[in-house]
């Protein structure tokens, strides 16, 4: 990891020891170990990051976010994303998605804030399986460490150029922010202070533009009635 901020180009001394105690505390050995057969590397540091985060901003075009899918949009997602893989490798990477989704109601949860694109419910195959997302997505919207916004599709303003990404906060002052951009296989975490910067007024300008928390879950609901 010393050798990769070299790479970047971090060579200041604080911030290089300040990232690299977040990465050794991301990497130690958690529950996730026991999916190490599936799980790849450069997302086993995210499990660790997600869980000593005391909040967590993130927008997704595409897909329901994973920590706030169900078990059916889950598999459909994972599925997708791994063709080749084996019924059970699909179950394993499903019970790995349920559980991550435990740090929301742990002791000491993060805050989620997220944007989600209509287009991400919109996409979801049968009425059966967008219902039951759209009122999982109500219910987690009603707790308090959980603001969940919608990004209508006929939107006149859509400041979001680019893919997904998530940008992580640790309650301790010393820890840098951490910004996540999933690649095909692969990811990308930045740290530069001007980075963060970025994507979090490109969040605050995101949450400007999206519904409310109380109108994204009228529209949630009004798109209940349709299906």
């Amino acid at each position: 990891m010393a050798n990769l901020l070299t790479f970047y180009g971090t060579t200041d001394k604080q911030e290089r020891k300040a990232f690299l105690s977040l990465t050794q505390r991301a990497n130690v050995p958690a529950w996730w170990q026991h999916y190490s057969d599936i799980l790849p590397g450069w997302f086993e540091m995210y499990l660790g990051l997600e869980q000593a985060s005391s909040a967590i901003r993130t927008y997704e075009p595409q897909f329901v976010p994973g920590l706030l899918q169900t078990r059916e949009v889950a598999r459909v997602v994972i599925q997708s994303g791994n063709p080749t893989a084996s019924q059970a490798g699909v179950e394993r990477r499903v019970s790995l998605r349920m559980t991550r989704q435990e740090v929301l109601s742990q002791p000491g949860a993060p805050n989620l804030w997220t944007v989600i694109d209509e287009a991400a419910l919109r996409r979801l195959d049968g009425r059966s399986t967008m219902r039951a997302q759209i009122e999982h997505l109500i219910k987690m919207g009603e707790l308090p460490n959980v603001i969940i916004q919608a990004i209508p599709i006929h939107s006149s303003t859509h400041v979001a150029v680019g893919g997904p990404f998530s940008t992580l906060s640790f309650a301790d002052p010393d820890l840098p922010d951490v910004t996540y951009l999933e690649q095909l296989n692969s990811a990308v975490y930045l740290h530069k202070s001007q980075d963060i910067e970025d994507y979090l007024m490109l969040m605050e300008q995101l949450g400007i533009y999206a519904k409310s928390p109380t109108e994204t879950t009228e529209f949630l609901s009004s798109i209940l009635k349709e299906t």
